[in-house]
């Protein structure tokens, strides 16, 4: 069973690669939050965990992360790219 960790910074059109972007700006979302992450996690077809007690490495304050599970049949890179799809939807 693999797991992939998904951090609110990896989807943040206001973040740069190095601060943590993960996904192409153009897919990227200002400020999402976990639960949108969730969600998006979800249409796509996968289970979504909320941690929201967490802390990205490269921030400060707490934003949560979601931690997605039985995603064994795509890399993390084409999760992202899905999940960034979703959101962009959700937020229209």
């Amino acid at each position: 069973m693999v797991e992939n960790v998904i951090w609110p910074a990896a989807l943040d059109a206001t973040r740069t690669r190095n601060e943590g972007r993960r996904v192409a700006e153009d897919l990227a979302v200002p400020e999402p939050t976990v639960d949108e992450i969730a969600k998006a996690v979800q249409q796509v077809g996968y289970d979504a965990r909320i941690e929201h007690e967490k802390t990205y490495p490269r921030e400060y304050e707490p934003r949560g992360r979601v931690v997605v599970t039985n995603a064994d049949d795509a890399s993390k890179s084409d999760l992202l790219g899905a999940v960034a799809a979703y959101l962009q939807v959700l937020r229209d």
